[in-house]
């Protein structure tokens, strides 16, 4: 039986991400690609992954 596995994709050597929490009515999750304009990601807080869900 083969692994259930995801193909590896390639990788920009000189990208950079960051994260951050925005605090307001609803605490928001962002995620972003700082080296390439508008690449970045947000979510409610409370959808985010936490780290030992990804582990």
């Amino acid at each position: 039986m083969e692994p259930d596995t995801v193909a590896p994709t390639q990788v920009a050597a000189e990208s950079e991400v960051m994260a951050s929490v925005e605090e307001g009515p609803t605490d928001t999750f962002v995620i972003a690609d700082v080296s390439t304009d508008d690449a970045y990601m947000t979510l409610p807080l409370a959808d985010a992954a936490s780290l030992p869900e990804w582990r």
